[in-house]
């Protein structure tokens, strides 16, 4: 047992009733003390600010070898280790929390580099997959969401009944029922270890409130170790067992409507009287706290009717007290609430912690409607991830873990006109550049139909099947059949780069003839060495570019992105869709690192655009209308996202009047397109100042791409991106 040391004594108060906002500060300077732990931990780097804490220097895990090259894989393999873990997982206690214990393994992780089982081979893909930069997907874990409202009707015991009842339906399915029944079991064990060790923790604690908090705490752990959650404080805890088990399992990460999934459970306790509004902010913030999954809040219901409701606000207060990384999403649409809106980016300038972000209901719901999909199902589809969007519990999607680097897609057009006899000209050069995207979408398409057909006898997802729709009825893997629906993901990266490079070609070369196809060529693989390299290669990077505003940059760009849309489109086929999206998470530097220097001025091997942002420094006065614009410009309109990352300056919104304005603009993109909005509001001298010495500024959280992280846990590649971007957008 692990747990935390209460430093407060006996007569300490606590504040107003309860001292709830006092507990959730203490909680949050903790939490930067578990971040500074984690720093030195290579897989807390550059990633999402995960709500898990380092392991007792003592724990350790013998895992169960079902694999001659000493891995696990499959229904056994997953199921039989999973369960070993939480039998022996280290159980930790904080008085001062609602809820019990944090994660601190992943089986993903332990697992090492062996991670796809080599019995099923895709060498056939694979060299075209490294000629177009591709990253596949195949051995991918989750990246789908859940409906967290099977599992908080049924709760553990109501799932284990379920389990069997649809074993009796499905002879010959008995290794799925059998795995996924021990998964729950293991569950249990950890939840019935923690019961005893809450107990411990009662004995020990001296301050009166936070024994009774403790009590409580047992009593409701203990509980819905069998039955399903009756209330708000159950419920946010079966919320938090979840998450902590699908972490621990594949590092699952995906969240939920959070404010309709938790108000019933409100209302019922605040009818029955026994809640508080501030008890009910108490227990949210844990929530978020426990760990930071994406949550989207507000939308509209299947019925078209805004679901902005007295809870939704509490959510937002309860992220407030938390004031740390939160991976909120506000659902905005032209019927919703205009204060929540502006409350949300009120909190937004207060707490400078890049949430919430905002997406936009319209593009995304019409755009998977181009899918065949009605408008009632399309709201359901909510923002659960990074750039995900996903039909909870129905869809399996791959969601960000497929990427098409297009940047080196133009690279392999560029070296074959130059390498074969013919015409030089951006028109040949576009029409190769062509016929190489739409085979590596085809490749892409092939790795993902391998990853469907295989990845049940590598990773089934023994966690997210309890709470999708069909796994468990039908005895089938999400990945495998067991899911509603099949729609794949397959985001293109590196669009400013390319849709530079043309424009730069276009007019340097052909617009002004102030350069040669041999001569730029040579440049390039030099990689502007010299002198006149490198005045080479400044005009090419003074070219126009996307998102100046009108430019022909902006032209190539919409026809970039029309042209893989549509080749994402025409791999349909088989009871599979495949969607497109413009996204590169946090792989902008390593898809840069395979990709020669490039005529948009960019050098071998340097990070490749962000997500379908221009790349910085695209004009000197900021041009945030037309970054904007650009961007909404090019959403592939399928129902994936193409997120517009903003960098602000905080004195942009100091008043009422400009956080009004903001929420106004926000509006207006969304009118005009955006799917996401990702927003950081960050002093430019003090991103320099925790550039150089991350340790001073334990407490600045950034937004990276679709995710927010504590900045001192970035490594210092990354950190560099960031501040480029920051620094060249102020």
């Amino acid at each position: 047992m692990r747990n935390r040391i209460n430093s407060l004594p006996p007569e300490a108060p606590l504040g107003g009733p309860g001292g709830y906002r006092e507990r959730i500060a203490i909680l949050r300077r903790r939490k930067l003390e578990d971040t500074q732990d984690k720093a030195e931990y290579r897989p807390f780097a550059d990633g999402d600010d995960y709500g898990a804490i380092m392991p007792p220097a003592d724990f350790s895990f013998s895992p169960y070898v079902n694999h001659r090259n000493g891995s696990w894989y499959g229904y056994e393999g997953w199921s039989r280790n999973f369960f070993t873990l939480m039998s022996e997982h280290p159980v930790f206690i904080d008085p001062c929390d609602a809820f019990p214990n944090r994660w601190m393994n992943c089986m993903s992780w332990l697992k090492g580099e062996r991670r796809f089982n080599p019995d099923y081979s895709y060498a056939d893909l694979e060299e075209e997959q490294e000629r177009y930069g591709i990253v596949s997907g195949i051995g991918s874990d989750a990246h789908f969401g859940g409906d967290y409202r099977i599992g908080l009707g049924l709760g553990w015991g109501g799932l284990l009944k379920k389990l069997e009842q649809y074993r009796g339906q499905n002879p010959g399915r008995g290794e799925f029922y059998d795995a996924e029944a021990l998964v729950i079991r293991g569950i249990q064990t950890w939840m019935k270890r923690t019961v005893s060790a809450i107990e411990g923790a009662r004995a020990e604690e001296s301050h009166p409130a936070l024994r009774d908090n403790l009590k409580a705490m047992g009593e409701s752990t203990s509980f819905i170790i069998e039955n399903p959650p009756q209330t708000l404080r159950q419920a946010c805890e079966w919320i938090c067992w979840f998450n902590m088990a699908s972490r621990e399992y594949n590092r699952d990460g995906a969240g939920g409507q959070l404010d309709e999934l938790l108000r019933p459970y409100y209302e019922a306790d605040a009818a029955a009287g026994r809640i508080t509004a501030e008890e009910a902010r108490y227990y949210i913030a844990c929530l978020l706290l426990n760990d930071p999954h994406y949550y989207q809040v507000g939308g509209l219901t299947a019925e078209g009717k805004d679901m902005v409701s007295d809870f939704s606000y509490l959510v937002l207060e309860a992220a407030d007290w938390l004031d740390s990384s939160c991976n909120i999403t506000v659902r905005v649409h032209e019927g919703m609430d205009r204060a929540f809106l502006k409350k949300s980016v009120a909190y937004l300038f207060k707490n400078k912690n890049g949430w919430p972000r905002f997406s936009g209901d319209s593009a995304l719901s019409e755009g998977f409607m181009r899918k065949g999909y009605s408008r009632e199902l399309a709201v359901q589809r909510i923002a659960v991830g990074c750039h995900w969007m996903s039909l909870p519990g129905l869809e399996y999607t791959l969601n960000d873990c497929v990427k098409v680097n297009n940047a080196k897609v133009f690279r392999a057009a560029l070296d074959e006109m130059m390498a074969t006899a013919g015409e030089k000209s951006v028109a040949r050069l576009w029409e190769l550049y062509a016929r190489h995207e739409r085979r590596a979408v085809e490749v892409t398409a092939a790795g993902i139909r391998f990853h469907l057909k295989y990845q049940v006898y590598n990773e089934p997802e023994l966690m997210l099947n309890l709470l999708s729709h069909g796994p468990v009825e039908t005895g089938l893997d999400m990945a495998a059949g067991g899911a509603r629906y099949y729609n794949m993901c397959i985001d293109g990266t590196g669009i400013a780069t390319v849709a530079d490079s043309f424009a730069a070609l276009e007019q340097r070369i052909e617009g002004e003839g102030r350069l040669g196809w041999e001569e730029l060529y040579q440049e390039l693989q030099n990689n502007f060495q010299g002198p006149r390299g490198e005045y080479i290669r400044l005009m090419l990077s003074a070219s126009n570019r996307y998102g100046g505003g009108g430019t022909p940059a902006e032209a190539w760009a919409r026809r970039i992105s029309e042209t893989f849309s549509r080749d994402v489109n025409a791999m349909d086929g088989e009871g599979v869709k495949f969607i497109p999206g413009w996204f590169s998470w946090s792989n902008t530097i390593k898809l840069g690192q395979v990709v020669g220097a490039t005529p948009n001025g960019r050098r071998d091997g340097e990070p490749i655009s962000h997500g379908a942002n221009p790349h910085p420094g695209f004009r000197r006065d900021g041009a945030l209308t037309a970054m904007s614009n650009a961007i909404c410009a090019i959403q592939p309109g399928f129902g994936n996202t193409a997120p517009i990352q903003l960098e602000l300056d905080p004195n942009l919104a100091s008043d009422e009047e400009g956080v009004q304005k903001l929420a106004d603009y926000i509006r207006t993109i969304c009118k005009k397109g955006s799917t996401l909005l990702n927003i950081n509001i960050i002093n430019a001298d003090e991103i320099l100042k925790a550039h150089e010495n991350p340790d001073l500024y334990p407490d600045l959280v950034v937004r990276v791409t679709g995710f927010t992280a504590y900045f001192c846990l970035l490594t210092p590649e990354f950190r560099q991106l960031v501040v480029d971007r920051i620094l060249r957008a102020s």
